[in-house]
């Protein structure tokens, strides 16, 4: 495991871990080199002159003073570099999803990133605080105290010897045994708890329908899979702990039937058999302490792997020289993008003159949101290039990228905090007057002014404390503030009831002015005022020009526009 946790934190993270593996290794073989002092000190005891115990006794206080030092320092050192890991791997794990194409978040994905953000990556890195020192010293001691014995009578020391490979064997068939019953149990645990989170959030929807039955008993049926794979997994671990313990008992048995058979003898005094035993029967603890570590440290792998996984996820490239480009004009040469097996952009040649406003319109599943989406770099074109200016955006930084585009999706999400930290995002060092301006433009500051704390209310967790259209206000805000050259606008009125979609629409306006808009919409009211509109279907643009143009052609772009005109005047 050590190989792989190294792996995971990454060279910068490697030097401390090993610094601190090797402290609890020191502290281990002390506390195991500790109990040799206690044969001089039972030969003094059971010898002519008792008294002579004393000078031990003293010494073994000392090094049991110096022991604690040196136990309170590796516990420390442990706690210390766990809470620095922790906080650089979230850092770090945040990165590196930051840097992943959207392509990598699947529908499982999400949820299995969002547990190991919160409690994976938290077990994970506790074995440094809370795993890694017991585990070792449940290792080292026993093998240090094994030493001892070897060197108070060698034949009890090799007695001793002979449980090393039978503990070994038993812990590595114990741990490929649970392999199988770990990954499912897993498995059952996300099925059970995307049930929970589905049962939860469905429930208007089960209500009216009249299925709260029906879903609660595939919740039902989760949490007993669940259950059955506890129990097959606790079935599994029996036979090893069971093993282990036995096996523990049996060489103790044993030392003791060779120590009385050697003392009876006169091979071995009283004291050195007492003293074997003492020690003997401290390794028991350790050894047996083993089969709970052996399980914790299965999960804390398997998280492990978990997170390795992630972290190796091969993001967008980024270019080794980048190009910061000077015009704000957007170009797509020839571009082919697929997801999966399915071609979603065939060979799309258009150009957005800079200060243009672009309409594409088109049905559901035409690859409207992926024309944004590759402006934006969220995904790498597979064939053809994307250009702002006269640059691939291949080869623009993700940052000048990011600075130069400002997008407003249809689904507003809004973090759990102030209406004005999430407007701020836009740009963080913005003052309170250009805040407050982006507000006002986006007719925000209607909303902060009905809302009790005004700039300080709780938007909630995705804003869940607004409704659709003031978190979608929010999120034009926050455009404006940005300021940036090049907008993109995804279906933004398509779900907003009409005083929202009248004030939402006035920001967009505003937000437009001498940008250059890219802007996707179904409602095509929206489009009347684009410079152009591009008709897109199955992944090709099958017409383009404004919208008078268009409606003179009687072509496909007039056949919308058709259906629509009866919705339009209502």
């Amino acid at each position: 495991m050590i190989p792989l946790l190294l792996r995971v934190l990454g060279h910068e993270y490697a030097g401390p871990v090993r610094r601190t593996l090797a402290l609890m290794t020191t502290t281990a073989v002390v506390e195991g080199l500790l109990y040799a002092l206690v044969v001089p000190v039972l030969r003094a005891l059971f010898g002519r002159e008792p008294a002579d115990a004393w000078p031990w006794l003293i010494a073994f206080g000392a090094a049991v003073a110096g022991y604690a030092a040196l136990r309170y320092r590796s516990d420390l050192s442990g706690f210390r570099v766990g809470t620095t890991l922790l906080r650089g791997m979230y850092h770090r794990l945040g990165d590196q999803l930051a840097r992943l194409p959207l392509g990598w978040y699947g529908t499982e994905r999400v949820g299995q990133v969002s547990v190991l953000a919160s409690r994976g990556l938290l077990q994970a890195m506790s074995v440094i605080a809370h795993l890694l020192g017991p585990l070792v010293s449940a290792a080292v001691t026993p093998l240090t105290i094994v030493v001892v014995l070897l060197a108070v009578d060698r034949r009890l020391g090799f007695a001793a010897l002979l449980a090393v490979p039978v503990v070994v064997v038993i812990q590595v068939r114990t741990g490929r045994a649970l392999v199988a019953t770990d990954e499912e149990r897993h498995a059952r645990d996300q099925e059970a708890a995307g049930r929970v989170v589905e049962y939860l959030q469905a429930q208007p929807v089960l209500r009216a329908g009249g299925r709260t039955g029906e879903c609660f008993g595939m919740l039902d049926d989760a949490l007993r899979d669940v259950h059955r794979a506890a129990r097959r997994s606790m079935r599994s671990t029996l036979p090893g702990v069971v093993g282990l313990a036995l096996t523990v008992q049996a060489v103790f048995t044993a030392l003791l039937v060779l120590g009385t058979y050697l003392a009876l003898g006169g091979a071995i005094g009283a004291a050195e058999l007492l003293a074997a035993l003492v020690l003997a029967a401290r390794c028991a603890d350790p050894l047996l302490s083993l089969s709970e570590l052996g399980g914790a440290l299965r999960s804390t792998r398997a998280e492990l792997a978990r997170l390795d996984a992630v972290l190796r996820a091969e993001p967008l490239p980024e270019p080794r020289e980048p190009i910061r480009p000077d015009r704000h004009d957007l170009t797509f040469d020839a571009v082919t993008f697929r997801h999966g097996d399915r071609t979603v952009l065939d060979d799309v040649s258009l150009s957005v003159r800079q200060g243009e406003r672009l309409a594409v319109v088109g049905p559901s599943g035409a690859g409207k949101s992926t024309l944004l989406q590759l402006i934006a770099r969220f995904y790498d074109v597979d064939a053809g290039a994307v250009r702002l200016g006269d640059v691939d955006v291949r080869a623009i930084s993700t940052e000048v990228l990011m600075a130069q585009t400002a997008i407003v999706f249809q689904d507003v999400y809004l973090f759990d905090g102030t209406i004005e930290e999430n407007v701020r995002l836009g740009r963080p060092d913005a003052d309170d007057a250009e805040v407050r301006a982006a507000a006002t433009a986006a007719r925000l500051d209607e909303v902060i002014e009905r809302l009790p704390g005004g700039w300080s209310a709780q938007v909630g967790e995705g804003g869940a404390l607004l409704s659709g259209g003031e978190r979608q206000r929010v999120s034009i805000a926050r455009a404006l503030l940005k300021n940036a050259p090049v907008v993109l606008l995804d279906e933004v009125t398509s779900a907003l009831d009409p005083v929202n979609e009248a004030a939402v629409q006035e920001g967009i306006e505003r937000l437009r002015a001498g940008r250059t808009v890219v802007m996707v919409a179904h409602r095509l009211r929206t489009v009347r005022r684009a410079d152009r509109i591009v008709f897109l279907d199955g992944g090709r643009i099958v017409e383009h020009g404004s919208h008078d143009e268009l409606l003179a052609r009687d072509g496909r772009y007039a056949r919308f526009w058709g259906l629509a005109a009866p919705i339009l005047d209502m």
